[in-house]
C-alpha cells in the first residue's frame, strides 16, 4: 500500500510500515513544516492512505469535505513508539481493503472505520 505519513507520525511507525513492504512517503523526511492542505494534496496524488496523529484532518474531512483519500487517525498518545508501530501496521494490514476512502480512528482498544461520504461506520 502507498502511504503518506504526516509529520505527527513517529519515525518508528514509518520504519515498521516500510519493513512490512509498504511504500511510505514521510513528510518529516521530505517536506517538514508544510501545511495540512499540502500534506493532503500529496496524499491524494501519491498515495492510497494518509496516516496522521493530527486531529485537524478530521475537520478537513468532515467539515470542509476536502479529502478523498483514506485517512487513518492514530489516537495512541499513551503508548510507546514500538506499541504504536505494531498496532498501526496491524490495522493497515488487516483492514487494507476497507481503508481507501474511509476515515479511520485507531485507539488502543478500537478501530473505527467510517466512510467519508455517507457510508456505514464500523467498530472493531
Amino acid at each position: 500500500m502507498k502511504i503518506v505519513a504526516d509529520e505527527s507520525v513517529e519515525g518508528r511507525v514509518v520504519a515498521k510500515l516500510r519493513e512490512g513492504g509498504h511504500s511510505v512517503i514521510y513528510i518529516a523526511e521530505l517536506h517538514p513544516g508544510i501545511t495540512d492542505d499540502d500534506v493532503l494534496n500529496i496524499a491524494e496524488t501519491e498515495a492510497d492512505l494518509l496516516l496522521t496523529s493530527d486531529k485537524d484532518f478530521g475537520d478537513i474531512t468532515f467539515l470542509q469535505r476536502k479529502s478523498k483519500v483514506g485517512i487513518v487517525l492514530a489516537r495512541l498518545q499513551t503508548l510507546s513508539s514500538e506499541q504504536k508501530a505494531h498496532i498501526l501496521s496491524s490495522v493497515i494490514d488487516e483492514h487494507a481493503d476497507e481503508l481507501s476512502g474511509a476515515f479511520t480512528v485507531v485507539t488502543p482498544s478500537s478501530v473505527r472505520i467510517r466512510h467519508q461520504h455517507g457510508g456505514l461506520e464500523r467498530d472493531d
